[in-house]
């Protein structure tokens, strides 16, 4: 349009109406925008020092055209301000910040104040239209929604939302599946952030939550939240595991998501380019979700390392390949559901294991007590693990054993405690000759084996060990290509918790004198003595002190504390 004072009012205040609804923004900001443009070509012809106001009635669209001048206690700028004095000279009401107005007369504008006028306009009419959409879009994230396909760049699609763009990266895609310009598509919002060039609609048909959001909209219970969904994991366009669990003991959640005839299960496999998608019922018992999760597969037996979140999953020899699935898929999905990392084994690799390690326990007791191999293989077979376990048991457990007696468990537990002896002076030199301070020892937790351990990885003095973090000593997870990959830890082996490497670490940096012991975080094992020493406290109160201390409170004891001081 051409904008000029001599415009007609009507016209520009329809041109306003139209822009406001087509961007689906406030009318009086079209009105502002315009107001900010005469401005400024205002100030073009009469100088960009001067303080020119445009209003706009936005009833009439009659525009006034003002010359301001502010009262101020020193002048700066003489073509905006004036004094105090001077302003008395107009009005003798006049005091400082009181704003005169100089109607200006009407004025045509040229080409270059045109062109300048509609950047302006159109620059503000971006900004407003950005922030409506930032504040439109920012509290939706989690919901699906509907568009066209825009078009397609370097394989990020440009969804079309009717009142805002989103955009599908490459990677937030299905595997696979060829977007076209005019396709009608569902997506899922996972992210709004405001940035330069305005602010930016992430979606996504590759999130897990996208799943979670298709069975909401096909399963009514998902929707009321009587079944829920705790996990979801998806290879994009291949294949899905995905977790659910009823509210209500009635509802069988795997059938309700699954539908007369697959019917509703199969809504989401057609939306997902037919990715196929195992239902697997949730359990709080992690060994009983995991051979959830594991299905088609049958288990036979499993082991969980609650410290590690590990678990041996022991199968038949004929379902190891559908456990480990294609490449490895089912046990990778079964592992980012539940979030442990499983092993898998069949019961031969088991079973030869087991008679490994038998094998060494019988050599070590040979070795270590000088027994032949028939009373080292009884011993392994009783599940004695290791000589300490022999050294330190009660003599009967060992007597007990068929064809043993007394004096041979007093005779294997001696030769048992000679042997640690005898190895704990091997560790001990060679702790020495690494380098390792005695301190060390002294720190509650640090036993001489460990210290050996140290000393191998230049952990020599109470400092060095002060300035370590549990994982060091505990080892750790990451995640490179999609895989949980393991970091060993400097104490692997030693079975150490997580509290226990805390304190070991905590107890080092106060023999540092880094921290006060007052510091120290209290362990499962104090905080059950502190709550032991309370409740035996309480109950050996004077009960009559008791009750006069709640009389003086104004509390009656008899019902149950619930008066309140007069």
């Amino acid at each position: 349009m051409t904008i000029g004072v001599s415009a007609n009012r009507t016209e520009m205040l329809s041109i306003a109406r139209a822009v406001a609804q087509e961007k689906s923004i406030d009318e009086a900001i079209v009105i502002e925008a315009i107001e900010e443009a005469i401005e400024k070509a205002a100030r073009s012809r009469y100088g960009a020092e001067q303080d020119i106001r445009a209003k706009i009635d936005p009833k009439t669209g009659e525009l006034a055209l003002t010359r301001c001048l502010t009262v101020v206690e020193e002048v700066e700028n003489d073509s905006r301000e004036l004094t105090l004095e001077q302003a008395k000279k107009i009005d003798p009401a006049a005091e400082i910040g009181t704003v005169f107005s100089e109607p200006l007369p009407p004025i045509e504008f040229g080409r270059v104040a045109s062109q300048s006028a509609k950047q302006v306009i159109t620059q503000k009419v971006r900004e407003a239209e950005r922030d409506r959409q930032f504040e439109e879009y920012k509290d939706r994230i989690g919901e699906i929604v509907n568009g066209l396909v825009k078009r397609v760049e370097y394989g990020n699609a440009i969804i079309d939302l009717g009142r805002a763009e989103g955009i599908i990266r490459r990677n937030d895609s299905i595997p696979r599946e060829n977007l076209q310009n005019g396709d009608r598509v569902r997506a899922y919002i996972y992210d709004v952030r405001r940035e330069t060039r305005g602010p930016q609609i992430f979606l996504s048909r590759a999130h897990p939550d996208f799943m979670a959001a298709l069975f909401a909209q096909e399963v009514p219970e998902v929707y009321e939240g009587i079944i829920e969904i705790p996990a979801v994991a998806r290879d994009p366009g291949s294949r899905a595991k995905i977790a659910v669990i009823s509210n209500d003991s009635s509802i069988d959640p795997v059938g309700a998501c699954v539908g007369m005839r697959g019917s509703r299960v199969q809504a989401v496999v057609s939306e997902l380019a037919g990715e196929k998608i195992d239902i697997i019922p949730w359990s709080p018992d992690p060994a009983t979700f995991i051979v959830n999760a594991l299905q088609p597969a049958e288990v036979a037996k499993v082991v969980l390392d609650e410290d590690d979140r590990r678990i041996e999953v022991v199968v038949p020899d004929e379902q190891l390949s559908l456990a480990i699935g294609r490449r490895g898929q089912n046990v990778r999905l079964a592992s980012q559901l539940t979030g442990w990392s499983i092993d898998i084994l069949t019961e031969v690799e088991e079973s030869e294991r087991r008679q490994k390690e038998f094998t060494e326990r019988t050599a070590l007791f040979m070795e270590a007590l000088d027994v032949d191999e028939v009373i080292a293989q009884l011993l392994a077979t009783e599940g004695f693990e290791d000589v300490e376990d022999l050294a330190y048991v009660e003599p009967d457990e060992i007597a007990a054993i068929e064809g043993f007696g007394d004096e041979t468990a007093e005779e294997i537990q001696a030769r048992a405690r000679d042997y640690l002896q005898k190895i704990a002076e091997e560790q001990d030199a060679k702790r020495k000759e690494l380098g390792v301070e005695d301190a060390l020892l002294e720190i509650e937790g640090v036993e001489l084996p460990m210290a050996v351990r140290f000393g191998e990885n230049s952990v020599k003095t109470i400092e060095d060990l002060a300035g370590l973090t549990p994982d060091d000593l505990r080892g750790w997870f990451e995640t490179r290509n999609g895989e949980r990959v393991r970091e060993p830890g400097i104490l692997d082996g030693f079975d150490v918790t997580a509290e226990d490497a805390e304190m070991m670490i905590m107890r080092a940096r106060v023999a540092a004198g880094w921290i006060s012991p007052e510091d120290l975080p209290k362990t499962a094992a104090e905080l059950a003595a502190a709550e032991e020493a309370a409740a035996a406290e309480f109950a050996d109160m004077d009960l009559e002190a008791l009750e006069a201390e709640a009389e003086a409170l104004g509390l009656d004891l008899e019902d149950g504390g619930e008066g309140r001081a007069g």
